[in-house]
């Protein structure tokens, strides 16, 4: 026994000795990784920190670098203190003119958008469920679409990364429905080998051409990029679909806003029995209409938690837009800065160098210290609001965007509550690790370099790392 006290001791000792050499630089498990990655440690900032107490490990600590979609954690914190875990958006619907007793609208229905980061499909449905029940049939007017609470610049849906019809480009709108996204799936049929491809939903002003053709080939990386045509509203999908894919989905946006909407609203009406004409057209809510039905979003701790297991960007820019709307003023990329940045200073979190173009991470110009995203975190932490964050994020080796990270035997698997993030030359994670006897570090790794890409071994031997300094047994105060 006193030969185990002795080595305990002198495991210790030898600990405490190594320490300021790792605050200096990095483990070895880490510089191999790097190593093997080909990403010199000056492109690499890492920190790793007690909540509330010491920082055990910081590399570059200071340096301000690209975040990707770890941004997101500026945006979801700074919503989850200002608004409340329980805020929620309200869509309303308002008619302008007589309603007479058979159902026949003679006037406009007025959808008014509430900047509703997740107001999807089935919602559409539920409230146009809604009017129909407060009998209205027959439109005679035209459905009017009031987008004025948000104020957010033109953007160019390919200016990113040359992706247009990618949903996660789509731009903020306070009155976006189901991201102005179209579900494709595609079909493989080995007796007929040809592939069928189904809209979901199937508005017909989507056109799609269908070239494709079936292969036996194993399954990789398809489908390739299809030819899009804006103009006509068309994708066109060439080559080869390979047998062993099976059924495929993926998502698309090509219509414009108003003609996505005039399309989806066409139909969901029809199909609830009601008849329209009119023409959609976008303008405010009149003097003198009358509100008649409405539909309240989920909460915002449930809408943090789609942003973060799932790194939705539309969603995030919603929240990130929808901050500088709150008080009923209409919200501007930049008002959402101010106050993010009052926000932190408020809380003593002042960030000189934080640099934020859309509070989704999917920027080049997006900056933030590694230091200052963990201090965040450890505030975060200690909030009344923590568990809420914490939740949100995802669970190392089990849900969202790191359900296939942290392999088979990893310690780590199910013990850290992770954000991700990936760019071209970026990949980056931040986070909680929990040690086996409840002790909980922070944790940041931001890469930014040209082989950023060839490097989530890194991220992953320092979030093992902090879960072996979160696994030690602390006594009196001591490590032992």
């Amino acid at each position: 026994m006193v030969m185990n006290r002795i080595r305990s001791w002198a495991a210790a000792l030898l600990l405490a000795l190594a320490w300021p050499a790792w605050s200096q630089g990095l483990p070895a498990t880490i510089a191999k990784e790097l190593a093997t990655a080909g990403v010199p440690a000056s492109a690499v900032g890492v920190v790793v920190a007690e909540p509330g107490g010491r920082t055990l490990l910081a590399h570059n600590a200071d340096v301000a670098m690209n975040p990707a979609s770890v941004m997101k954690l500026i945006t979801t914190t700074a919503a989850l203190d200002l608004l409340g875990p329980a805020y929620t958006w309200r869509t309303e619907m308002h008619v302008q003119g007589r309603l007479d007793p058979s159902g026949r609208l003679e006037g406009d229905l007025i959808l008014k958008g509430g900047g509703d980061p997740r107001f999807t499909l089935e919602n559409f449905w539920m409230l146009l469920r809604d009017v129909r029940a407060r009998g209205v049939r027959e439109i005679t007017g035209d459905l009017v679409v009031d987008r004025t609470l948000f104020a957010p610049p033109d953007i160019d849906p390919g200016a990113f990364d040359g992706e247009p019809t990618r949903p996660y480009n789509v731009g903020p709108d306070a009155a976006l429905v189901n991201f102005k996204a179209i579900r494709l799936t595609f079909v493989p049929d080995a007796q007929t080998r040809t592939v069928r491809i189904y809209a979901e939903p199937p508005l017909p002003e989507l056109r799609i051409v269908n070239n494709l053709s079936v292969s036996d080939v194993p399954c990789d990386g398809w489908p390739e990029k299809p030819e899009s045509d804006f103009a006509t509203s068309t994708l066109s999908f060439n080559g080869s679909f390979p047998l062993a894919c099976g059924e495929k989905v993926k998502h698309f946006s090509i219509l414009p806003p108003l003609d996505y909407l005039r399309a989806l609203f066409d139909q969901l009406w029809r199909g609830l029995g009601g008849t329209f004409s009119g023409k959609v057209r976008e303008d405010t809510v009149p003097p003198g209409s009358k509100a008649l039905a409405s539909f309240e979003s989920p909460t915002l701790v449930e809408i943090v938690r789609d942003i973060n297991k799932n790194s939705n960007n539309v969603m995030a820019r919603q929240l990130y837009l929808g901050l500088g709307a709150a008080n009923g003023a209409q919200a501007t990329p930049e008002q959402s800065r101010v106050l993010i940045d009052t926000w932190l200073k408020s809380r003593s979190l002042a960030m000189p160098e934080l640099v934020i173009e859309n509070g989704a991470g999917l920027s080049r110009v997006e900056r933030i210290a590694p230091r200052n995203l963990a201090r965040l975190l450890a505030a975060a932490w200690q909030s009344p609001y923590g568990p809420e964050l914490a939740s949100s994020l995802p669970i190392a080796g089990i849900d969202g965007t790191l359900k296939r990270r942290f392999g088979d035997g990893s310690p780590v698997t199910g013990r850290a509550h992770l954000k991700t993030g990936y760019l071209e030359n970026v990949r980056a994670i931040a986070g909680y690790v929990h040690g086996p006897d409840g002790r909980t570090l922070v944790v940041v790794s931001l890469i930014n370099h040209a082989n950023a890409r060839n490097a989530p071994a890194v991220q992953e031997a320092v979030v093992t790392w902090a879960y072996e300094q979160a696994s030690i047994k602390r006594c009196c105060g001591r490590r032992q």
